[in-house]
Parts: C-alpha cells; sequence; structure tokens
C-alpha cells in the first residue's frame, strides 16, 4: 500500500492537468472528475462481489495490473471524449482494489489486532500520499505526463511486490480460493443495521471531505492564511495520524464497543466545524480546529473498518468491503460539488454550522444503532 500510495500523482493534479496542460474548460475538468467518482462507485460495488467469487488476491492483483497499465494509457490520451472514457474505466479498475484490500487485512489479522492491523495500513496510505503529493507537485511544474507514467509503474511495482509476498503459491496464509460460503451466512445488502451503518457513513464523510476542498479556500479568504501556512496545518493531520493513531487505537481497542469510538469521534469532528464560526482567529485557529477533527478522525474512522468486518465472515466480506467502499466514493463526489455550491449561495458560516450538525445528526445515528444492535445482542443472550 506505501508503494502503491506513493505513487498517488494523477488524481490530485488532474484538474490542473486537463485545464492547463490540456486546455480543457474548469466545467469539462469538473465532468472528468465527477466521472472518476462514478467509476470508483462502480469499482467499490463490482469489487466486492468479484472477491467473494474469485478471492482478495486475484481480484487486488488485476485491479493493480489493471489500474497500473490504464494510468499509463491515460497521459497518452488527446481527445476529450476519451479522456473521459480512459477516467471512467480507469477508476473503476482501480477502485476494485479497495474492498478486495479490506477483506485481505481483515483475513490476514486477527480480531483482537484488527483495529491496529487497518491502522497500519491507514499509516501507510497517509505517508505514502504525503509523499506522491508533495513529489508529484515538483513533477507536474515540470512535466505533466510523467505523473501520469509513475502512477502506472507504482502499481505495477505493487502487484510485483504482492506476488512475490503472497502469492498463494509463496505464502501459506493466502487463499488459494475463496472460503466456502457460510451456512446462514446474512448478505451485506440483506443486513439491516449494515445498511443504516452505510448511510450514516456516507454522511459522515461527505462531511469530511470538506477538509480536503472547500477548508483549504476557507483557510485563504476568510482567515488570510499564506499558502504556506495553509501547507503546514494541512500536513498536521497526516503527521499526527502517523505518529499518534496507532498508539491511541492499541489502547482503546476492544475496551468498549466499536461504535461508542465512533459517536464520540464524530462528534469531535462536528466540533471542528462549527469552532469557525464561534471563536475568532487565524492561524491557531485553523491549528486547533485541525487538531480537534484529527483526533476526531482517529477515534472513528479505524473503529468503523472493525464495526463492519464483524458483521461480516470470510465468504461475504467482499459484499460488506465493496459497501463501504462505496460510501467514500459517493461523499466523494457529492461533498465537493455541493459544499462549493452552499458557500457560493450562503456563505462559509452556513457551511460549517451544516456540516456541524449533519455530523451530529450522524452521530446521534450511530448511537443510536450502537444501542439497537447492544439490545438485540443482550436479548439473545
Amino acid at each position: 500500500m506505501l508503494i502503491n500510495r506513493s505513487g498517488t500523482m494523477v488524481v490530485p493534479f488532474m484538474t490542473l492537468y486537463l485545464t492547463q496542460s490540456m486546455g480543457v474548460s474548469i466545467a469539462k475538468a469538473g465532468l472528468v472528475m465527477s466521472l472518476f467518482g462514478a467509476g470508483s462507485i462502480c469499482g467499490g460495488l463490482i469489487g466486492g462481489r468479484i472477491t467473494d467469487k474469485i478471492g482478495f488476491y486475484y481480484l487486488q492483483m488485476f485491479a493493480l495490473l489493471g489500474g497500473g497499465i490504464l494510468f499509463i494509457l491515460l497521459g497518452q490520451m488527446t481527445s476529450y471524449p476519451a479522456i473521459c472514457i480512459c477516467t471512467f474505466f480507469l477508476a473503476l479498475v482501480n477502485e476494485s482494489f479497495r474492498p478486495a484490500n479490506s477483506a485481505a487485512i481483515a483475513h490476514y489479522s486477527k480480531e483482537e489486532n484488527r483495529t491496529r492491523s487497518y491502522s497500519l495500513n491507514r499509516l501507510a496510505i497517509n505517508l505514502g500520499w504525503a509523499a506522491g503529493g508533495a513529489l508529484g507537485g515538483f513533477i507536474a511544474s515540470k512535466n505533466y505526463t510523467l505523473l501520469f507514467w509513475i502512477d502506472g509503474l507504482t502499481n505495477i511495482s505493487a502487484a510485483c511486490l504482492l506476488w512475490l509476498v503472497l502469492a498463494p503459491s509463496k505464502n501459506a496464509a493466502t487463499l488459494k480460493r475463496p472460503a466456502d460460503k457460510t451456512v446462514g451466512a446474512l448478505s451485506a445488502y440483506r443486513d439491516k443495521p449494515y445498511l443504516a451503518f452505510v448511510v450514516l457513513s456516507i454522511l459522515f464523510f461527505y462531511c469530511f471531505f470538506q477538509l480536503f476542498t472547500t477548508l483549504p479556500v476557507y483557510y485563504r479568504e476568510q482567515l488570510s492564511m499564506s499558502e504556506q501556512d495553509i501547507g503546514i496545518v494541512m500536513a498536521m493531520n497526516g503527521i499526527l495520524i502517523a505518529l499518534i493513531e496507532m498508539v491511541i487505537v492499541h489502547q482503546l481497542e476492544g475496551k468498549r464497543s466499536n461504535l461508542q469510538y465512533v459517536v464520540v469521534g464524530v462528534i469531535m469532528v462536528a466540533a471542528s466545524f462549527m469552532v469557525f464560526n464561534i471563536i475568532p482567529g487565524g492561524f491557531w485557529l485553523a491549528v486547533l480546529a485541525m487538531l480537534i477533527v484529527t483526533f476526531g478522525e482517529m477515534l472513528s474512522m479505524p473503529f468503523m473498518n472493525s464495526f463492519w468486518i464483524s458483521r461480516s465472515t470470510e465468504s461475504n466480506r467482499g459484499q460488506y468491503a465493496g459497501l463501504y467502499t462505496i460510501c467514500w466514493s459517493t461523499a466523494q463526489v457529492l461533498g465537493p460539488a455541493t459544499g462549493g455550491q452552499i458557500v457560493q449561495h450562503f456563505g462559509f458560516d452556513t457551511l460549517w454550522w451544516f456540516m456541524g450538525g449533519l455530523c451530529i445528526v450522524a452521530s446521534l445515528g450511530f448511537r443510536q444503532l450502537h444501542l439497537r444492535i447492544q439490545s438485540a445482542q443482550d436479548h439473545l443472550a
């Protein structure tokens, strides 16, 4: 994952590439990114189903190799329709990796260290994303086409490492075929508590994505922060996660139910939005808000992973992982677009109250879900 994410350069700079290098309008560039989001949703859904049929190892190999080839191919496209089509299929293939990877982490870990396993994976993603973003900015200033080659080749390199270390012929822990269907195993699409969790997760992720879209604009326009200061505040998130998330999760894992930690984490994210409307300030207000949201993220997201894993089995884990992947993709499509519209028509104050309020609604929903699941378990006992 670290190798794969270290090459993440195309998506962060795709809009700049289209407008600056290809001469495409901002509106058309936005459509391309929407197609990427649509492809991601399809990839999550299809990838989850295929994972349960052929196994997580083979789908990860296909997604890494196929995604690598398509990244390189996209960099060679010169016509707008071809870019649109290639972007959609790239997202579909590339994002089918996520549910397979989630199922793999669950398989290789144990119940007592599962949340830490997902935190370790998040650590790799954050470190890789930071390295890829920093290097990508330098490369983009020289040659945009190189971004596609590097992104593609790191995908392919990750596939090679996956084969060298975790191929069924080389590692006894890797399943050669999917597990037989567990008797009585519930389909993710019929698991009502889990479907409620999916809806609540979409609400939460929708708000969370404002951190990477409208929030930097707010820093610049309303708090009068320089680009350098904005970069420092945004980097705090990844640095804190890399330094202390594993420690926090290790201390908390198994002591309370997963959803109890999620409730607290989502409330903290709500507070990080609302603080902008309550406390006046500039740089240090941004630092305070980032500290709050980062701790909220560390309390919520690792335990959200553990929750959905706890409801799945080896034979239906792909379905659960696929739906969870769709939560991210749906929020990634809706969040940036609607957040910008709210700011344009009603202002930043309204945006922060709205996002904070929506997070509170999601937190109350998670709490109610926890109470219902706990009540059902007590009844069975």
